[in-house]
């Protein structure tokens, strides 16, 4: 895991070359009153990588019918982007925070999450990823994402101290469902080479300090797969054994895996609860600190409130944990 000095001389030396194109535009004060400031932009300074013929045309739909405009997802995406929520009173910690959707869809807004929000609440500078999915026919097939979140990683870096009041050496990642998986390869396999170098951004790690794993689809094999994730992940070889362990996210766990904190709910109808077992059980054989929460009830999503109406504090959970670990400082 690279060192702390490491990752600020790094992102200094980057910050000067990084393109015009991926500078945020000025912040826009934000609509909800929050005190937070929310930019968004693309992560790749010109096309992405690997980009299928004929082009992707970009389609985002609502969630639901009577959701609000901004509660949207994304079944095709062209360019990846950050949505930057900024705290008014940032500490220096952030998060990359990857949404789910079964990666058939990315399930995101354009103007901060309620999650990113909470982050920036308590002084972390919180970027949500738009990612490119597999079934677009990119050239890197199951790797795709892993492309975009490897990336969204080293343009935090890159920004770090100019673009935003962030430290270098105190990056998280965090996923949810489907983005519990990407967030789990991004952990595990930061150093894999999985593009060519676009530009100084990527002389940077993209290794988070901590990773947060929340309600994730981690496994591509039977016991206990999300069928969905696994089909919209691997198309054409979702029914291979090679494939499958290869895009298995409690395998092959490296030395340099950052500590994880896994979470899920014993009720979750969607994704096995299955899938958060096998990933601790993984983090402990290879002797990376880990912490396991199973909440009662929930379903598929953040631990449902207690009887009295009191929330369970899953959040705070999880940033107290990474505080034992060194993030958010």
């Amino acid at each position: 895991m690279p060192t702390r000095r490491t990752l600020i001389a790094g992102s200094i030396a980057a910050s000067f070359a990084l393109p015009a194109t991926l500078s945020a535009a000025p912040g826009a004060p934000d609509p909800r009153g929050e005190g937070v400031t929310v930019d968004r932009f693309p992560i790749w300074p010109k096309a992405p990588p690997g980009a299928p013929t004929p082009a992707v045309v970009e389609q985002w739909v609502k969630r639901s019918p009577n959701g609000g405009v901004d509660d949207i997802a994304w079944p095709h995406v062209a360019s990846p982007m950050l949505t930057v929520v900024k705290p008014a009173k940032p500490t220096g910690a952030a998060v990359l925070i990857c949404p789910g959707g079964g990666y058939a869809r990315v399930a995101v807004g354009r103007t901060g999450g309620g999650i990113a929000r909470d982050f920036a609440a308590r002084g972390i500078t919180a970027f949500e990823l738009l990612y490119r999915l597999p079934h677009d026919n990119w050239a890197a097939g199951p790797d795709t994402p892993l492309q975009d979140a490897q990336r969204a990683m080293r343009v935090i870096r890159a920004g770090a101290g100019t673009r935003w009041t962030v430290d270098p050496a105190r990056v998280a990642v965090t996923g949810f469902s489907a983005g519990g998986h990407l967030a789990a390869r991004l952990a595990s396999r930061s150093a894999l080479s999985t593009y060519q170098p676009q530009d100084a951004a990527d002389r940077l790690s993209a290794a988070p300090v901590v990773a947060g794993l929340f309600f994730p689809v981690i496994t591509m094999l039977d016991d206990g797969v999300h069928a969905q994730s696994r089909r919209e992940l691997l198309g054409a070889h979702a029914a291979d054994p090679q494939w499958q362990q290869r895009y298995s996210a409690q395998r092959d766990l490296p030395a340099s895996m950052p500590p994880s904190f896994v979470a899920c709910n014993g009720d979750d109808p969607v994704v096995p609860f299955r899938n958060a077992m096998l990933m601790f059980e993984a983090l402990k054989a290879a002797k990376v600190a880990a912490e396991l929460m199973v909440f009662e009830k929930g379903g598929h999503g953040p631990p449902a409130n207690h009887k009295d109406g009191t929330p369970v504090p899953w959040l705070d959970l999880f940033v107290a944990w990474g505080r034992d670990h060194g993030w958010p400082g």
